[in-house]
């Protein structure tokens, strides 16, 4: 697996016209200690729904941008608020659970990025989020497993997948349908490497 860390981004909070919000990230060319709780220098406007633990770094797949750009959206890079730009991975081929060696850290995907009104506000497009869960291009949270310096420009490094079955894209359509496909549901909620909020959600 050939992958590795395009852009390294962070952002303060920042007052916007009627909302807040730390969606709009700056690239970053110089490396940044990453703690279980996220970059130093980053900030999480929610913290009710955003960051914690189990959603330190927001990683985003550099080439879906190709494909939002083909529909009409922007393909500025930092549009979906993520950390970690990435090449060489998807929502389609990372998994649930897996495990890489980013620079000093070792990072450990927790769940899904699930659409909000936030990257509603950020696009300008009311029609953002069906397609974030139609098309699963939202991006992925890790957590952290091992705190330390990452750069742009580093390879990640592929240790673990407990979990093959599970793609990141899988599990969101799993929450996305969960009312109409109950088994899938209950199934997600058994992956024991899934944020365990979500697994307490799907579940009940």
């Amino acid at each position: 697996m050939n992958a590795s860390l395009l852009q390294l981004r962070a952002g303060a909070v920042r007052q916007l016209d009627g909302w807040r919000s730390a969606i709009y990230k700056e690239a970053v060319d110089h490396p940044l200690w990453l703690s279980v709780t996220g970059l130093v220098g980053d900030a999480v406007g929610d913290t009710r729904v955003h960051g914690g633990p189990e959603q330190a770094v927001l990683a985003y797949a550099e080439s879906h941008y190709a494909d939002w750009k083909a529909e009409g959206f922007t393909d500025e890079r930092g549009a979906f608020g993520e950390n970690l730009l990435l090449t060489g991975l998807s929502d389609q081929s990372v998994c649930i659970g897996d495990s890489f060696d980013l620079g000093e850290a070792r990072i450990q995907v927790s769940c899904p990025r699930v659409p909000c009104a936030t990257l509603q506000r950020r696009h300008g497009r009311a029609d953002i989020l069906k397609r974030v869960f139609e098309t699963a291009r939202g991006g992925w949270y890790f957590r952290v497993l091992r705190e330390g310096f990452v750069a742009p420009g580093q390879e990640l490094r592929l240790l673990e997948r407990p979990h093959p079955d599970w793609t990141v894209a899988r599990a969101l359509h799993a929450r996305w349908r969960a009312a109409s496909e109950k088994a899938e549901a209950r199934a997600l909620s058994e992956v024991a490497a899934l944020n365990p909020a979500w697994r307490s959600s799907l579940a009940g």
